[in-house]
């Protein structure tokens, strides 16, 4: 599975940079041709699905995933979700950390492992480089002030 590690600082405090990050259907919106669906009631917690949909017309894909941990920061202590990806055609996991910096604003860890169904190890560095344009410029427009 292609390994997806991005890093970014910013100036927003970790509550708030949660906050943005865990924001399900905001991802939707930051990631071209996509729309994501939240399938369970509010508040996030361990459990909560979600479906992003990507695609144009009929040829569309759906990447389901599931929250398996969750653990939002407190007391100077850094948040880390955890999701699945169940989908047919995605699969993997995401990991998402949210670190308090020392003197104000966070610093954000982003990890995947994603493998797309149909595509042989000699496609992993083609999918890893497209999951990191795609999840970093993501990650930028989540946390813009």
């Amino acid at each position: 599975m292609p390994g997806i590690r991005i890093v970014h600082r910013t100036c927003l405090p970790p509550r708030e940079a949660w906050r943005r990050l865990t924001d399900w259907q905001a991802h939707g919106a930051q990631v071209p041709l996509t729309r994501t669906t939240v399938e369970t009631p509010p508040p996030t917690g361990v459990g909560t699905r979600f479906t992003a949909r990507t695609g144009v017309g009929r040829i569309t894909f759906d990447d389901p995933m599931e929250v398996e941990r969750w653990r939002p920061p407190s007391g100077g202590r850094a948040g880390a979700v955890r999701l699945v990806k169940r989908g047919r055609v995605v699969l993997g996991w995401a990991e998402i950390e949210v670190r308090p910096l020392e003197g104000g604003g966070s610093e954000v860890l982003w990890r995947e492992d994603l493998r797309v169904r149909g595509l042989g190890r000699p496609f992993d560095p083609l999918v890893a480089a497209a999951g990191r344009l795609l999840f970093g410029r993501a990650l930028v427009r989540l946390l813009r002030t």
